[in-house]
């Protein structure tokens, strides 16, 4: 008799989702948390940092409108804005979360948890039992090599979205999505931030994303340095963070923070008792069942397939249910829904950068696309020209991409940049998965005057189908 029948490693959005699907399928579920029941998403990554971002969307937006723009006046309230952020993290508090679990019927064991044998979790010294074992440990930042920087107590994205004061001059290390994201916020709040980034900013995306982000940023007053690279970070007795970059200038700061990636946190599971090197990348099939186990899952950034919250909750969603199939000796076939697998988490991962302008992508790049070896056509149109754009801000500016495989004519990429194009990325992504013919989209027919009306402008720049 085990202690019960599945175990999960991990209390964050994915560890959740693993153990509730499970739960309401029948399964005795516990699920372990080291720190805050929640995660990551909700305590110091998702929430608070689009909190910090959101009041100075709404400022730029209200400037960008003749009328409005003659109502704002003055600068952020940056005690305010920071008191908003921790509202949403509950001050820190688990206690919603931890309630949350208790309704679901779902045990809560506190602690960091290890694997000390084929279904064997140890936490604080006491080893339970389980029939199956779930891994939702998410992922831990990775610090660059750089002579000093560990020794300059630099904040990571956990200190930037919990910060209690806003620095008056802030360095971030890294392009990416966290190290952009967190440069807007910043400056909405006063800071003078300087970006470091070795290439473009948001080079994963298609070049003209970080060509409009870089250039709105500068209007902002960022110092955006592309190609910058540093070689040294020193600290001094006042506090005051010395950056030297390879050309041998020089940027000083009050505050450094370091954005430059994540990788999936497997190095303390004692994933060495059950046979897989610790700190390897868990190889898992679309039931997110690890390979060479048929008792161990790993769903989420742990997995490494796609670091992002609303892919782990999906996958965790697969896991839960394949779980609880397994475990009441249900066959788990493949069905036409795919109730049982993950099988968007390459093809069709939806992506935001809540930016100003927003970035909004799915699926592949055009580059992507062809390095698969895709035969692909992509079209392009100036988002500023469609009407609902123009009702949004004056002077739009953004653009939009369609990457089509002409194989099979079907979206396989979409992206999008410009003020509120967030909420367009959901039929982009339905497109994708759907596999909807690119003749079939010419009938749905956009409302008029939306952003949506892109869609149009898009397949008339593609063309027609010809019999």
């Amino acid at each position: 008799m085990t202690d019960y029948d599945l175990i999960v490693i991990g209390a964050g959005p994915v560890g959740e989702n693993v153990a509730d699907y499970a739960t309401k399928r029948g399964v005795r579920a516990a699920i372990v948390e080291a720190e805050l029941v929640g995660g990551e998403c909700s305590y110091w990554a998702c929430m608070p940092s689009k909190a910090l971002l959101r009041s100075g969307h709404a400022i730029r937006a209200a400037r960008r409108l003749a009328g409005a723009r003659e109502a704002v006046g003055g600068a952020l309230d940056a005690s305010a804005v920071l008191a908003r952020r921790s509202s949403f993290t509950d001050q820190w508090r688990d206690d919603g979360q931890v309630a949350w679990l208790e309704s679901a019927g779902i045990d809560l064991i506190r602690g960091r948890g290890r694997l000390t044998g084929p279904g064997q979790v140890t936490v604080d010294g006491r080893t339970y039992s389980a029939r199956a074992v779930a891994l939702a440990t998410g992922s831990v930042p990775v610090l660059p090599d750089i002579p000093g920087l560990a020794a300059a107590a630099p904040w990571g994205t956990r200190e930037a979205t919990a910060a209690d004061h806003v620095p008056e001059r802030l360095t971030i290390i890294g392009g990416g999505v966290a190290g952009t994201e967190l440069a807007y916020a910043f400056t909405s709040l006063g800071s003078r931030v300087t970006v470091l980034s070795r290439a473009g900013l948001l080079d994963r995306e298609e070049p003209f994303v970080g060509e409009h982000v870089a250039a709105a940023l500068a209007v902002e007053g960022v110092d955006v340095r592309l190609g910058a690279v540093p070689v040294r970070v020193d600290r001094d007795p006042h506090g005051t963070v010395r950056v030297v970059l390879a050309d041998g200038t020089e940027v000083l700061a009050d505050e450094l923070l370091v954005s430059t990636g994540r990788r999936p946190s497997t190095g303390d599971l004692g994933l060495d008792v059950v046979g897989i090197d610790p700190g390897a990348v868990l190889k898992v099939d679309e039931t997110m069942l690890v390979a060479g186990t048929d008792w161990l899952y790993a769903a989420g950034d742990v997995n490494g397939r796609a670091l992002l919250t609303h892919q782990g909750k999906y996958q965790a969603r697969a896991a839960g249910e394949v779980i609880a199939a397994r475990l009441h000796g249900h066959p788990v076939a493949d069905q036409p829904w795919g109730a049982h697998a993950a099988t968007a988490d390459e093809v069709a991962v939806p992506r935001v950068v809540f930016s100003d302008p927003e970035v909004a992508a799915v699926g592949f790049t055009e580059a992507q696309a062809r390095g698969r070896g895709l035969t692909v056509r992509a079209v392009e149109y100036d988002l500023g020209q469609v009407a609902g754009a123009k009702l949004h801000a004056d002077g739009y500016s953004g653009r939009a991409k369609l990457v089509v495989d002409e194989d099979r004519g079907v979206v396989v990429g979409a992206t999008f940049v410009g003020q509120d194009v967030a909420e367009l990325l959901h039929a982009a992504t339905i497109a994708i998965v759907g596999e909807v013919p690119v003749h079939r989209l010419w009938h749905a027919v956009p409302a008029y005057p939306t952003i949506s009306e892109v869609w149009l402008r898009l397949l008339e720049a593609y063309g027609r189908p010809t019999a």
